[in-house]
């Protein structure tokens, strides 16, 4: 991907995020995550029907990165199937952690191919997924998914 798109995409993201806003609904899994290395501090919301991502949602204190991050991961896991889900975090965390991932499956959060360069970056762009993995273990620990 060529840098200035990569920028481009991620102060897009970071200046009008996607999803940013909490509500007030008791059917959402909610998780709070922040970073060791900086002030990111974000709340998450997540609503799962029948095994697909409905609606997540986020809010917070956070750097670009995490932010764009946030809005990005969001957008990409709104209507997926909870092993959509997996497949998609399993290959980000892969990509920030410079291993084999399928970049086909990642879209727009392809643009964080790069941060392995600034590795004081690597937390705040894996903030959202260690939020969004917190949510599933949380239903994990519920048997969400043995009745599911």
């Amino acid at each position: 991907m060529d840098d200035n798109l990569r920028r481009e995409i991620i102060l897009e993201n970071y200046q009008n995020p996607d999803n940013r806003g909490l509500i007030d609904d008791d059917s959402y899994l909610k998780v709070n995550t922040n970073s060791e290395s900086c002030i990111d501090n974000l709340d998450f919301m997540m609503k799962i029907d029948d095994g697909i991502v409905k609606d997540i949602k986020f809010d917070g204190e956070a750097c670009a990165i995490s932010t764009s991050a946030s809005s990005i991961m969001t957008k990409a896991l709104i209507g997926k199937s909870i092993d959509e889900v997996k497949k998609i975090l399993i290959n980000y965390k892969n990509m920030i952690e410079e291993k084999d991932y399928d970049e086909d499956i990642l879209g727009e959060l392809n643009v964080y191919d790069h941060i392995c360069k600034q590795p004081n970056r690597k937390n705040c762009a894996l903030l959202p997924m260690v939020s969004v993995e917190k949510m599933l273990g949380e239903l994990e620990n519920e048997g969400f998914f043995e009745s599911w």
